[in-house]
């Protein structure tokens, strides 16, 4: 099996939250499908899988132009946060890559960079003690464009006081990956680990 490591170059990673650091992947899904029913649609799961890392309400503009839905993306990005936040308890890390944050912390400044709100993302962080490992968490209520834009990661690197190229970025998402390419990070996709 590979291993998750550090690439040599890294002087600062930058850890997504959601399907990264934390399984709430399943969870996240259960409360799309939950909110998308409201509307009479069944959210595909390879769909929500391919906006992974989009903000919710980014998400909802999608749905909308690809369905023909009109839901309003700031009411139902609300609602589907509150149904997700009914079923935190059930969160659970993901061991591999906390693991490697555990491993480097008080070693490289560490930060958390989500496209999911911040008072939600610091929820998760807190429920599961990883606030022992990050004071640093950028979500989708401190920058104006969300991921595959990559000013969630580079708010990150500004946070740390590091250059750009030398975060390591740990995704499990396509558009969060394109982000960290982008911002000229060393991008690491989580996935082939998990």
């Amino acid at each position: 099996m590979k291993t998750l490591s550090i690439d040599p170059r890294a002087k600062a990673l930058i850890f997504d939250l959601d399907g990264t650091l934390v399984d709430s992947m399943p969870l996240h899904f259960m409360a799309w499908k939950e909110v998308c029913a409201i509307k009479g649609l069944d959210f595909s799961e390879d769909e929500f899988y391919a906006l992974a890392g989009v903000p919710s309400d980014r998400i909802f503009e999608i749905i909308n132009e690809r369905h023909g839905t009109d839901f309003d993306p700031a009411t139902h990005s609300h609602l589907k946060e509150a149904t997700y936040l009914k079923m935190i308890d059930q969160l659970k890390p993901i061991d591999v890559v906390l693991n490697l944050a555990r491993k480097n912390h008080g070693k490289l400044p560490m930060s958390i960079g989500t496209g999911s709100p911040g008072t939600h993302s610091w929820q998760a962080v807190r429920a599961l003690g990883l606030d022992q490992y990050f004071d640093i968490l950028v979500s989708k209520n401190d920058v104006k464009e969300g991921k595959p834009h990559p000013e969630t990661f580079l708010k990150c690197a500004e946070a740390m006081q590091v250059s750009p190229e030398y975060c390591q970025v740990f995704e499990d998402g396509d558009p969060g990956l394109q982000a960290a390419r982008t911002a000229g990070m060393i991008a690491t996709d989580i996935r082939p680990f998990l």
